[in-house]
């Protein structure tokens, strides 16, 4: 699919947009019906031409009719392209998991089981399926990467809210962590409590040593210079919300990690309302992998079709 830019005027000058787009007539164009659907599929997955398992020839495969396989020309041998996958012993056809995901794909701020329900026309638990299976598929299609250069750390409450209770440790909330290098891959993980020992071993696990760490003045990260990191903290309470450190010449904010959570909390509270703790890393997984790969959203197909 070739890729197309985007020009916007303003009284700035003219800027072009990097973003690849994918309209929803480029998605019809290209997966009509389910016989496209399952030759996406066996091409991410296995190519149309490879050596066959059983007879070892290299050799093209053809559709086999009436069933979601393919045919070895030498030997006869099938091959399940759906086998092991998201889609497998699914009577809901290719079309409606691909639109799904198209859906998925498409949007800033997700989509609910409720929506999904109207938009593809099934049952709402049929929907809700498919959607969760979307995000854990997101989940490990993002895959992970120690974080390096200049990382931004914030924790983030996400949750109904309770009278009379504000800021760190509202009741009632899920407390979660996001890790993002600037000009690149933003990682988020649910985590039990604030407390430095929970912190530091995110940042451990999560963040290459020798990297610049930029924070909020949360004392849980007080360490971490002597874990080998060059920690900055801004001092939100003291309403500074950025400051240049003459010493690295580091500038320390945490405005794009936060430019993060506030979409993610915007999005659930207009799109789903509330997310359980116990599906709430599954959300994380789906906002992330969007994140990561929003410059190229016509290749999150195929990211997607070859996680399976």
């Amino acid at each position: 699919m070739p890729t197309r830019k985007r020009t916007y005027h303003s009284k700035s000058g003219t800027r072009e947009s990097n973003v690849q787009p994918y309209s929803v007539r480029e998605f019809f164009a290209e997966f009509p019906d389910d016989d496209a659907c399952l030759k996406r599929i066996m091409e991410v997955r296995y190519g149309l031409r490879h050596a066959c398992g059983k007879c070892g020839v290299e050799s093209t495969f053809h559709k086999v009719s009436n069933r979601r396989a393919y045919a070895c020309a030498a030997c006869g041998d099938h091959v399940y392209p759906c086998a092991e996958t998201i889609f497998k012993d699914s009577r809901t056809p290719l079309t409606v998991w691909f639109y799904a995901i198209y859906l998925f794909i498409a949007t800033r701020h997700g989509v609910s089981g409720k929506e999904l329900q109207r938009q593809l026309g099934v049952t709402y638990k049929c929907a809700y399926r498919i959607g969760m299976q979307i995000r854990k598929l997101m989940a490990t299609a993002d895959g992970f990467e120690m974080l390096k250069g200049h990382v931004e750390l914030d924790e983030a409450y996400v949750g109904g809210r309770r009278p009379g209770k504000r800021g760190r440790g509202a009741e009632g909330k899920t407390i979660v962590m996001g890790a993002k290098a600037r000009g690149g891959r933003i990682v988020t993980k649910v985590i039990p409590d604030v407390r430095k020992e929970t912190l530091r071993g995110v940042v451990l696990d999560t963040v290459e040593k020798g990297a610049v760490v930029s924070t909020d003045e949360l004392y849980s990260y007080g360490l971490l210079t002597g874990d080998g990191y060059q920690h900055g903290a801004v001092k939100h309470g003291a309403k500074e919300w950025a400051y240049f450190d003459y010493r690295t010449g580091e500038t320390h904010h945490t405005n794009n990690v936060e430019s993060f959570w506030k979409l993610f909390k915007k999005s659930i509270a207009s799109t789903h309302i509330s997310i359980s703790a116990k599906r709430m890393e599954a959300y994380l997984g789906e906002f992330s992998f969007r994140s990561n790969n929003r410059q190229m959203r016509n290749a999150m197909f195929d990211l997607l079709i070859a996680a399976l």
